[in-house]
């Protein structure tokens, strides 16, 4: 089936001011642990918040950064660098994680979609 924003549905989790710019927080959206990312004032990602080389959840609780061109968000546990726009992970892409797309309500409420893309 192709995604598209109108096959889309999508989960509030809460409010933008509830992120700290340049910090994550951890929703669960779908039965899936979701690190959701506020960068600067109001730009979103979200990514699988499990870190598949340690195996735990705790991407929404790493250091959010640029490499390059990249946005990342580095793993408190084994220090990989995640990419926020493609889930790609730097040092080891066997260990990439999923994309969620991330948007931002008029009243201010934080969105994920559901259908992961």
């Amino acid at each position: 089936m192709h995604d598209s924003a109108e096959t889309r549905s999508w989960t509030a989790v809460c409010a933008l001011d509830d992120i700290v710019p340049d910090t994550g927080v951890c929703a669960l959206v779908d039965d899936a642990q979701v690190a959701v990312f506020r960068v600067g004032e109001r730009d979103l990602y979200a990514i699988a918040n499990v870190d598949p080389g340690a195996g735990a959840a705790v991407l929404a609780r790493g250091l959010v950064g640029s490499l390059g061109e990249r946005i990342v968000v580095a793993s408190p546990i084994t220090k990989q660098h995640f990419d926020l726009r493609t889930g790609e992970c730097l040092e080891a892409p066997q260990h990439s994680v999923r994309v969620w797309q991330a948007s931002l309500r008029d009243d201010g409420q934080v969105l994920v979609g559901t259908v992961p893309r």
